[in-house]
C-alpha cells in the first residue's frame, strides 16, 4: 500500500521513490531515478527529470521542470514557472550529456518566486529567497534576499520569509539576526 497521492492523469516511470504523505497533482511526469521526500507537493504540470533528489516538505507549484543535476533541499518553495536550467552552451545538434551539466543546488528552506529563472552552476543559499521574475547568474547568500535581472541582493530574510530591519530583527516572529562577513559575501546567522 502506498502512502502517497499520484493523480491518474499523472505518470510515474519505473524506479521512483515518493515518500508518504506526498501529493502529485495533474499531468506530471517523474522520470526514472528520481526521489521524493515525503509530504510534498507537486502540482499541475511538473516535471521531475531523471535521477533528481527533491527533499521533504517541498512544495513546487505548477509548470516547474527540474532538470538532471539540480538538487532540491527539505522545505523549499517554488513558484509557479520557475525555469533551472543544465546546460550554460546548448546546442540541438551537440548536445554535451549528463556529465558535461552543471549542478544547482536549492538549500534548506529557500524560496524561489514565480517565473524566476535559475541558471546552472549555483547555489541559492539556506533560506534565502529569489523575488519573482529574477534571473540568478551567481550564488545566492543564505537568507539573501535576491530581485532583478540579473538578481541582485537587496536585502536579508527570515525564515519565516519575513524581509529583516537595519538590526537584523524579524518584525513578525521577533527572530533576531547577526552579520557574519567572509572573504567572499557577507551572511547572516
Amino acid at each position: 500500500m502506498k502512502g502517497y497521492y499520484v493523480h491518474e492523469s499523472s505518470y510515474l516511470d519505473e524506479n521512483v521513490v515518493i515518500g508518504n504523505g506526498t501529493k502529485i497533482w495533474h499531468f506530471c511526469h517523474i522520470q526514472s531515478g528520481a526521489v521524493i521526500g515525503e509530504n510534498c507537493s507537486l502540482g499541475q504540470n511538473v516535471n521531475i527529470s531523471n535521477n533528481v533528489h527533491i527533499g521533504s516538505e517541498v512544495k513546487i507549484q505548477n509548470n516547474v521542470s527540474v532538470y538532471e543535476v539540480v538538487e532540491i533541499e527539505d522545505g523549499v518553495f517554488l513558484g509557479p514557472s520557475c525555469v533551472f536550467t543544465n546546460d550554460l552552451t546548448p546546442r540541438a545538434r551537440y548536445p554535451k550529456g549528463h556529465d558535461n551539466y552543471k549542478r544547482t543546488l536549492v538549500k534548506e528552506g529557500a524560496s524561489i518566486g514565480a517565473n524566476a529563472t535559475i541558471v546552472c552552476g549555483h547555489t541559492i543559499g539556506k533560506c534565502a529567497m529569489v523575488a519573482a521574475g529574477a534571473v540568478v547568474t551567481e550564488d545566492v547568500a543564505a537568507y539573501a534576499l535576491v530581485v532583478g535581472v540579473p538578481a541582485r541582493q537587496v536585502g536579508w530574510v527570515c525564515e519565516c520569509g519575513q524581509v529583516l530591519d537595519r538590526k537584523f530583527s524579524c518584525p513578525v516572529c521577533k527572530r533576531n539576526y547577526k552579520a557574519v562577513i567572509k572573504k567572499t559575501q557577507s551572511e547572516i546567522m
